[in-house]
């Protein structure tokens, strides 16, 4: 039977869009153009660190601490350079605000293939679509610099909304601003607690992107994994 959907939410990071190379190797890059060597392996252990600490101190982006995300993220960027040796006040800042602003364009990030004619081919088929993302608020502008903005109605955001998937508040969200019952609105991401179950919790139908090779989740039927973005619309419309 074919699904009667309204409403198809995104995922964004590794779901549409995708870092064109690891963390580490960005910050290391930023680093040598100030003269500073370091291995990039180290800084990517140092910022999953950092940004770990941050979060748990500071969920969605210091939303509601008086803690704006730009600011959130030079810490996180400076702590990561500090954990790695780095010290030096004045290049810590300048490092930290050119990293945050590099991460706000299509210099870091890559459009998955098969995103831009899945998006556009849903909304041929008139599905009202939006996003729902663990992101901060240069979501918006991350989009439109990669050329898939114009395809969502809304763009939502744990910044924005305060609650950070698999938070249901965060679906229930997105689906007032549809407009449609959760039985008539699909999600799609490739995290399985975070995106699929979670929008299975507030009673969405969920579609988990799955590479080959990747391990399978327990309790997911097979018409729900999307080997690739372009099988999509043949599960919906089977």
């Amino acid at each position: 039977a074919m699904l009667r959907l309204r409403l198809l939410t995104w995922d964004v990071k590794d779901t549409l869009l995708r870092l064109r190379q690891p963390v580490g190797e960005s910050y290391a890059a930023e680093a040598r153009a100030h003269g500073v060597r370091v291995q990039p392996e180290a800084l990517g252990q140092s910022f999953r660190e950092a940004y770990g600490a941050q979060s748990r101190r500071f969920p969605n982006y210091g939303r509601g601490r008086g803690l704006g995300s730009q600011q959130w993220w030079v810490d996180v960027v400076k702590q990561t350079f500090r954990l790695s040796g780095v010290h030096e006040d004045g290049v810590l800042t300048l490092m930290a605000e050119n990293l945050y602003h590099d991460f706000c364009s299509a210099r870091n990030w890559e459009v998955l293939p098969g995103a831009g004619e899945t998006l556009s081919r849903c909304c041929q088929r008139s599905f009202r679509m939006g996003v729902v993302s663990n992101f901060d608020n240069r979501l918006e502008n991350v989009l439109s610099q990669c050329n898939l903005r114009h395809h969502f109605e809304f763009v939502l955001t744990s910044e924005d909304v305060g609650f950070a998937k698999p938070d249901r508040r965060i679906f229930e969200e997105a689906l007032r601003l549809g407009g449609v019952p959760p039985e008539q609105a699909a999600h799609v991401g490739d995290d399985y607690a975070r995106d699929y179950r979670a929008a299975r919790a507030v009673g969405m139908h969920g579609f988990l992107l799955r590479a080959a090779g990747q391990g399978k989740e327990p309790g997911v039927p097979p018409e729900h994994i999307l080997p690739t973005l372009s099988h999509l619309l043949a599960l919906i419309e089977k």
